[in-house]
């Protein structure tokens, strides 16, 4: 098994604070701000803190339809999320899983640098392409810029 780790830093105007309140609410505002990659996330067990698992449900914009997560680390301190996709088909039979790591470091000017780093955990000789890894962190900095958007147009939200 091989891992590649794949990461992108994103600098926002906003506060880290207000950022890492939204992620750790992403159930709510991710689907309500980027429909196409994602329909719904549904706790199936857990009370939404470390070790919780959710089934994700991905969007018509997205290549696969669905996933099963674990919350690994919410650093409230530090804002830090961290957690891993474990099963579904947004593994495509290629991944064993994927683990992400959230970070939101405040900077001297009152904004943020959003940091989001990826390992993806390859079954046995599995090689991910340059373009897979590229097409992936599309996705997610788009949902971090629907995210960032929404905080923008709705400044009293979190």
């Amino acid at each position: 098994m091989s891992v590649v780790t794949s990461e992108f830093e994103i600098h926002s105007s906003l506060p880290a604070s207000k950022l890492f309140k939204a992620y750790d609410d992403f159930d709510n505002v991710a689907p309500k701000v980027d429909p196409g990659t994602y329909k719904s996330l549904v706790t199936v067990q857990g009370d939404g803190g470390v070790g919780t698992i959710k089934d994700v449900f991905f969007g018509d914009a997205m290549p696969f339809k669905s996933g099963k997560s674990k919350l690994d680390v919410v650093d409230k301190e530090n804002y830090c999320i961290s957690y891993t996709v474990f099963e579904g088909d947004a593994l495509m039979g290629i991944l064993d899983s994927t683990t992400h790591h959230m970070k939101f470091t405040p900077s001297a000017d009152g904004g943020c640098v959003y940091k989001q780093t990826v390992e993806y955990h390859c079954k046995g000789d599995t090689h991910l392409t340059e373009e897979y890894l590229n097409v992936a962190k599309e996705a997610l900095k788009k949902t971090f810029k629907a995210i960032e958007g929404h905080l923008h147009a709705n400044p009293h939200a979190y």
